[in-house]
């Protein structure tokens, strides 16, 4: 099933177990052999659970607790992010501007994209890599992935090494200036007509098509 067109807005949705747990609104620049670019401004409407006193949700120790949470229309603040999932792949990359500048990217580890119709669909991984400009990197939220290593609706120690594997892979790339560590659209630039992507009604009406875990179905 295809995203919508170029420069059509498309959701992308985060899940945990059945629970929407995330909702980006975001532009599509490009759908070709290198993945499917999307372009997520400041200004851009997203959701996300929050805990009782407005904090977005962090990470929790069963799929239940995370559909117990509020979902929160928020507004995206901060920065520019240029995401790229590249086909098949079990992570995002995204590339972060300030001002228009280039300040760094950010390896979001999850399962591959499901595509529906207005958008796509993934399971957060909690594991991911900071990468700078320089190309040096770290580990993120490492305590948070090991954490979940065996509970119901996560990841087992099988799993757990794969979704490590796949950080350690974009690590060798970046570590050795590959595609998307280049420099390739570091200096990117929207079109300045383009509108502000704002989440439609319905974003979290239809259920996770997606399977648990890793995304398996």
């Amino acid at each position: 099933m295809a995203v919508p067109a170029l420069q059509s807005t498309v959701v992308r949705r985060y899940f945990r177990g059945p629970h929407l747990t995330w909702a980006l609104a975001t532009r599509v620049v490009a759908d070709d052999a290198r993945g499917l670019l999307l372009w997520l401004p400041e200004g851009a409407d997203f959701a996300c659970r929050v805990e009782d006193d407005g904090r977005v949700l962090r990470a929790r120790p069963t799929t239940d607790a995370y559909g117990a949470a509020a979902l929160s229309m928020r507004t995206w603040r901060d920065a520019d992010v240029l995401l790229l999932h590249p086909p098949g792949a079990a992570h995002s990359v995204w590339w972060f501007f300030t001002g228009g500048a280039f300040r760094g990217w950010y390896v979001n580890l999850e399962s591959p994209v499901h595509r529906r119709d207005g958008g796509i669909d993934i399971i957060d991984h909690h594991l991911d890599v900071v990468v700078a400009p320089d190309r040096t990197w770290s580990w993120k939220d490492e305590d948070e992935f090991t954490a979940c290593i065996g509970r119901p609706g996560f990841w087992n120690a099988e799993e757990a090494a794969a979704i490590r594997a796949e950080g350690e892979r974009v690590v060798a790339a970046a570590e050795a200036g590959r595609f998307p560590f280049d420099g390739t659209w570091c200096d990117f630039a929207p079109d300045a007509g383009w509108p502000v992507p704002k989440l439609p009604p319905a974003y979290s009406a239809d259920p996770a098509t997606l399977g648990r875990g890793r995304g398996r179905g």
